[in-house]
């Protein structure tokens, strides 16, 4: 099982993360992502694992981490 680990004091609430992946993230009102599931460390599913990857890879604060 994979997760999605976020760091909370790199984030800068930009968005990206939900928008690449929106079946795992939304976003609050400023930008930062909440996991759907309430998790603090969401689980991924092996569907969208390859968006993850993608999402972590091109956050701007390096703030994901597949885990």
């Amino acid at each position: 099982m994979t997760r999605l680990h976020i760091d909370w004091t790199a984030c800068d609430g930009r968005g990206l993360c939900a928008e690449l992946l929106p079946e795992v993230l939304a976003t609050d009102p400023w930008g930062y992502p909440l996991p759907r599931d309430g998790s603090r460390e969401p689980e991924v599913p092996a569907a969208v694992e390859h968006h993850a990857r993608q999402a972590a890879a091109l956050c701007p604060k390096l703030a994901l981490r597949l885990k």
